[in-house]
């Protein structure tokens, strides 16, 4: 059975909003959910970079996910809007409280940039304007190469059609450069209205330029890569983190070990030794 994921849900300071939004989510058969906390820095203005809110903040007690029995898994995720190279800070102890990192490069060197150098999970592709560059074939591959995943957005789509266009438009674009490989489909859903179900996602892939099985791909597998790609940056950078004993903690390593194909500790076989 698929495990399905979006891996991005923009955050609101409504408690009330980010509750309908996670539990709709469980409700249409998502696993995992990524609160998206968007940082966009200007140029005449120091903006700090937002602390993720706990999750017993945002709701009291997690959805189960619709048909299967356990409790939906909420990360928290960074995204930086990049229009300038300093706009990205490579090791910033800020990016840490953050299980997902993804930057949104607006020029096509900060793109470039973004596939090859920066050590990140996933390059957002901007659905709102048609974009200034081409996708060319090279950086592409290197960021495929290096484990690093492209989204594209729906939700845009279904609030205004010139949006929609432009998310089309710039989806089969960057499906000719990637041949639909390393590509995740998210909600970028600021209500529950804007969310879409899983199979729903897939044909919407479909429309975008992508095959039946790297659509359903970029709904599952994929996002379970993007998901393990975070776990051995945070690894590879030398972070070490505690883990709470919390009923709700553990209930929420547990989905994810699931979710990755794992059994939970008290369930792995014992070894046996032998004589």
């Amino acid at each position: 059975m698929s495990v399905f994921m979006d891996l991005n849900v923009s955050f609101s300071a409504e408690r009330s909003r980010m509750t309908k939004l996670i539990e709709a989510a469980a409700h249409l058969g998502f696993s995992t959910v990524a609160i998206n906390y968007v940082f966009e820095p200007m140029a005449k203005k120091k903006l700090e970079i937002p602390m993720p809110t706990p999750v017993k903040e945002l709701i009291d007690q997690l959805p189960v996910v619709q048909g299967r029995s356990r409790p939906i898994r909420v990360l928290n995720r960074l995204t930086v809007v990049m229009s300038d190279s300093s706009h990205f800070r490579p090791n910033a102890t800020e990016y840490r409280g953050f299980d997902l990192l993804a930057v949104q490069p607006t020029t096509e060197k900060l793109f470039h940039a973004a596939c090859m150098l920066y050590d990140v999970d996933i390059i957002c592709i901007s659905v709102t304007e048609k974009l200034p560059f081409f996708f060319k074939r090279a950086p592409v591959n290197g960021a495929m190469d290096r484990g690093v995943v492209f989204e594209v957005s729906y939700s845009a789509a279904i609030r205004d059609s010139t949006r929609r266009r432009y998310t089309i438009a710039n989806a089969v674009s960057l499906m000719e450069s990637c041949k639909g490989k390393n590509v995740i489909l998210s909600s970028a859903a600021e209500k529950p209205l804007e969310l879409r179900g899983p199979y729903d996602i897939t044909n919407l892939g479909l429309l975008f330029g992508l095959s039946e099985g790297d659509a359903k791909e970029a709904v599952s597998s994929t996002c379970r890569s993007v998901v393990l790609h975070a776990e051995s940056r945070k690894s590879a950078s030398g972070i070490i983190y505690t883990m709470k004993t919390c009923s709700e903690s553990s209930s929420q390593q547990e989905a994810l070990a699931a979710d990755l194909g794992e059994a939970p500790a008290a369930k792995r076989a014992k070894p046996h030794l032998t004589q």
